[in-house]
């Protein structure tokens, strides 16, 4: 527990209870033992990792989590258990019921929809039902970027390649988990997806690229997602780390990596949770003692033991002794623990803990996430080329003609019914070294095609029984292959990982050139890969005529294959990241429909064209503050013409641009597409008819890029990547000399006091300031911003002067009244923040705003920039706001109020080039 005052209760002093906290163990066996309950009751353990070991149904796991949760309650734990669970889908579940929990595609699969709201909604209906038996905290989802996609071993678990196209559809996920109300935890930090098996004697991967280059791609989603405010943890992986700048041999072990590249440059402040330390490596390297206190040392808050009991004691022992010898201080575990106890007072309650709702709600909600399965599914099967149009099969294969069906043997996906057959014959396997590191010790080899036994009978039940159907291994083609092939008018190979089972790509390609040299001699032999796991095994093949991508071969999806295949559904899928991007190059030409914005007939697709975008974007962005009247100002000195994208019969907007046009200057004042519809040219479109608008203008002297009044876009926002500025780039714009434009936020008002001699050096300097409304004293600031500053600038002034009681404008003056410089302030009432989102609250707090300072360029200018904000906030602070926004503030401006006036309550907001 902890008081509302953010201290400890005083059951925390005791070292036992608090040590029990900053662990999270497992164990084998689908019932409680001595050895998990021991750890529980005498040894306060907090938080419980349960893997697909532990798991038969939905039922048995609701049942267990619930006694798990009784025995901790009796005994006196103050909290409940953590109760974390691997729930990626696609090839990474721990629980499966085909009664009660559904199958939803991999993280890949469902990027390939090009849809952030299906991931959204997927991922949410997977946290209610995990959550219905009584999860509350899903190890998910997976944040790495594919640097090098062909040759790594997460494969379907990322994304792809795009660092953005997986920032947006690791947020959307994030956003789902939280709305069905369990914590959240990225991973694998620094990244899983660059990483080298050089065969070391440390048997663990290695990191080999710099931190400038994770930084430019690796790192972006990380930092996005942590920018984006609701992730609660972060996992971070026991990789090594070998390059210029850092030589690590567990990254999870490292302060270098979870103190100062998580915690002090990312700005993570939620719970870090280290490897599994049962790693032999680490063993044999440090020993599980030194290896835990290590990890603490680091600034891991969790530290996970899997599931050997005895090195699960040494763990409790080694953390122990740590504190004995003054390695670890009580501050140092109090600090963990305060971290884990927030997460655990967001996530659960005793009420909730001890009363899951189990099958009552899973029996509920079955029917509706069964359909969104299959529509993700669906929507998912990518077909990547079919030069000789031989899909559908129901119009290319004559139902007389024979059709063969080559599979490989492999490992089920452990969310199948095949893998829940094998585990109840007690089928094991040793895992690789690959497959210990991406987490697929939980499934079992099998022999014989039977994980593709089900995809032959459904293709059989179209054909009337017509199918041949064999397997392949690393033994290549057999006579047995050559007589079907022979036989069959149509052959589809299916391939799982071919980059990494090379006799995959062996088997493949002989049997491409063995089709080839059959249809010379006039035959009929049609041929159709289909890639069931990594879209990549022949993505850049052009032999391959006919490429058809899953993503995961469970049974879900070998059923919407069969689909595709014979024309039910008509594949909808693209290639993940930078693929997809590559494919619609031939589409950039696209001329899309480009309509006048009719308030009435889009308001409210407007309105959900800004939610969708909030739910793929970090908060950085206004999109979650600003609202279909943002753009709109009615002001009689503008004229404003605004257009859509729209679907004209679902009524949908796909994408918006605004404009604005007074004295002179003609600006785009904001231009954004869905994130499902880019890449096709949209924005293109609505940027042609916006300058076309702007350019029929009379008097037409300036054009810019953002807006101050509104001020939604005050610029082009910045992005790690640039990829904002290069396509403005593409389309014209000069961004080569921008001017940088920031907005801050003093979080805490309440905190905040004058800097020491700011007083004193403003009233030497003989400089004044007053506080003026309404427009009859108001010449002179409305001249002064003319000369100074652009025309929408002076609409603003007029805006914030005209309401009288809730804005105001400070104005600076020397000894002999001579106007030196002026900012708005406004309370949290005013209208202002209509126009500008960086002062409309999420929570409902009051935001005060210091806007638009206008200061020319003077030997005293940096002293009156300091006056007025000084002022601005002491108005702010006497109207109770609980926050204070300062609004586009330039780069050179911003660090001389950074130094010197609120330094150490500041924090970015949103950074923008205007153009």
């Amino acid at each position: 527990m902890t008081k509302p005052d953010g201290e400890l209760d005083p059951l925390w002093q005791n070292l036992d209870w608090a040590i029990g906290q900053m662990l999270i163990m497992g164990w084998d066996g689908t019932e409680i033992t001595p050895q998990i309950r021991n750890l529980i009751e005498n040894h306060h353990l907090g938080s419980i990792i349960l893997t697909a070991k532990n798991l038969k149904s939905a039922e048995q796991t609701a049942a267990l989590v619930q006694e798990l949760q009784t025995i901790a309650h009796q005994a006196g734990h103050p909290q409940p258990l953590l109760i974390a669970l691997d729930q990626e889908n696609g090839g990474v579940n721990s629980l499966f019921d085909e009664d009660y929990i559904c199958q939803f595609p991999s993280a890949m699969g469902v990027a390939a929809t090009g849809s952030t709201e299906l991931a959204y909604s997927v991922a949410k209906a997977t946290a209610t039902e995990v959550s219905a038996v009584g999860v509350n905290l899903i190890l998910g989802p997976v944040l790495d970027v594919l640097t090098n996609a062909r040759h790594q071993p997460l494969g379907v678990r990322a994304t792809g390649d795009d660092p953005q196209e997986a920032s947006q559809f690791c947020i959307a996920a994030i956003n789902g988990f939280k709305d069905a109300g369990v914590a959240t935890c990225g991973k694998h930090f620094p990244s899983y997806g660059n990483i080298d098996f050089l065969g070391s004697s440390l048997d663990m991967p290695i990191i080999t690229q710099t931190l400038e280059e994770l930084s430019l791609s690796a790192l972006v989603p990380f930092r996005n997602a942590i920018s984006a405010g609701r992730l609660d943890a972060m996992f971070v992986g026991g990789v090594g780390i070998q390059s210029a700048g850092m030589n690590v041999m567990h990254a999870c072990l490292s302060d270098q990596v979870v103190d100062d590249l998580l915690r002090n440059e990312l700005g993570f402040k939620g719970v870090a949770i280290s490897e599994c330390l049962e790693m032999q490596s680490l063993i044999q390297e440090y020993g599980v003692k030194g290896g835990t206190v290590m990890a603490v040392e680091a600034g891991n808050d969790l530290v996970l033991l899997c599931r050997a009991h005895d090195v699960q004691l040494e763990a409790i022992s080694g953390l122990k002794l740590g504190v004995e010898n003054g390695i670890i201080s009580k501050e140092r575990i109090h600090t963990s623990l305060k971290r884990v106890l927030k997460m655990k007072n967001a996530c659960t309650s005793w009420q909730k803990a001890l009363n899951p709702p189990g099958l009552s709600l899973l029996s509920k909600i079955h029917p509706s996430h069964l359909a969104l399965s299959r529509k993700a599914y669906d929507q998912s099967i990518t077909v990547v080329r079919d030069k000789d149009n031989l899909l559908p099969l129901s119009q290319s294969l004559l139902q007389e003609e024979e059709l063969l069906l080559l599979t490989p043997l492999v490992k089920p996906l452990p969310a199948s019914a095949a893998t829940k057959s094998l585990l109840e014959k007690g089928t094991k396997a040793n895992p690789s070294l690959h497959e210990r590191w991406i987490h697929q010790e939980r499934g079992a080899i099998m022999s014989g095609e039977g994980v593709f036994r089900e995809l032959g009978r459904s293709i059989a039940r179209i054909r009337n029984g017509k199918l041949l159907h064999t397997s392949y291994t690393a033994n290549g083609l057999r006579p047995v292959h050559e007589n079907l092939i022979n036989r069959a008018s149509a052959i589809i190979i299916v391939t799982a990982d071919a980059n990494r089972n090379m006799y995959q790509t062996g088997f493949t390609k002989h049997v491409a050139m063995m089709c080839h040299m059959l249809r010379g001699t006039g035959q009929k032999k049609s041929l159709i890969v289909v890639a069931v796991s990594s879209p990549y095994d022949f993505a850049m093949d052009k032999s391959i005529g006919t490429y058809v991508c899953t993503f995961d071969f469970t049974e879900t999806a070998m059923a919407s294959l069969v689909r595709a295949l014979y024309g039910e559904i008509t594949p909808q899928g693209s290639m993940p990241g930078t693929m997809r991007k590559s494919k619609k190059v031939s589409k950039t030409r696209q001329q899309w429909l480009v309509e006048n914005y009719d308030r009435e007939r889009d308001g409210a697709a407007l309105g959900e064209l800004l939610r969708t975008l909030a739910r793929s974007s970090t908060p950085s962005l206004p999109y979650l503050t600003a609202s279909a009247h943002s753009f709109e100002l009615f002001n009689p000195h503008v004229e404003e013409a605004h257009f859509v994208v729209r679907n004209s019969s679902t009524k949908t907007l796909y994408g918006f641009v605004a404009t604005y046009f007074t004295k002179g200057v003609g600006a785009i004042g904001a231009l954004f597409v869905d994130p499902t519809k880019r890449n096709v040219s949209i924005g293109r479109s609505l940027h042609r008819r916006a300058m076309r608008a702007l350019l029929q203008k009379q008097g037409l002297k300036t054009l810019q890029l953002g807006l101050t009044f509104p001020g939604v876009f005050p610029g082009v926002p910045v992005d790690e990547s640039g990829s904002n500025k290069s396509w403005f780039d593409n389309v014209g714009w000069d961004t080569q000399f921008p001017k940088r434009l920031t907005n801050m936020v003093i979080d805490d008002l309440g905190a905040w006091t004058a800097p020491e001699g700011l007083l004193q050096s403003i009233q030497r300097a003989s400089i004044s300031f007053d506080l003026i409304h309404g427009l009859d004293n108001a010449e002179s600031v409305l001249n002064h911003v003319a000369t100074h500053a652009g025309p929408e600038v002076v609409e603003l002034y007029r805006f914030a002067l005209q309401e009288t009681n809730t804005s105001g404008v400070v104005r600076a003056k020397n000894s002999v009244d001579n106007l030196l410089g002026t900012v708005i302030i406004c309370t949290a009432a005013s209208r202002l923040s209509t126009y500008i989102p960086a002062l409309h609250s999420i929570h409902g707090e009051d935001i005060g705003g210091i806007i638009a300072p206008i200061v020319p360029s003077t030997a005293q200018s940096r002293l009156i920039l300091q006056g007025l904000a000084f002022m601005g906030v002491r108005q702010n602070k006497a109207h109770k706001s609980a926050k204070s926004v300062l609004s586009w503030v330039s780069k050179a401006e911003l660090l001389k109020l950074f130094v010197s006036i609120i330094a150490n309550i500041l924090r970015f907001l949103m950074k923008h080039m205007s153009l």
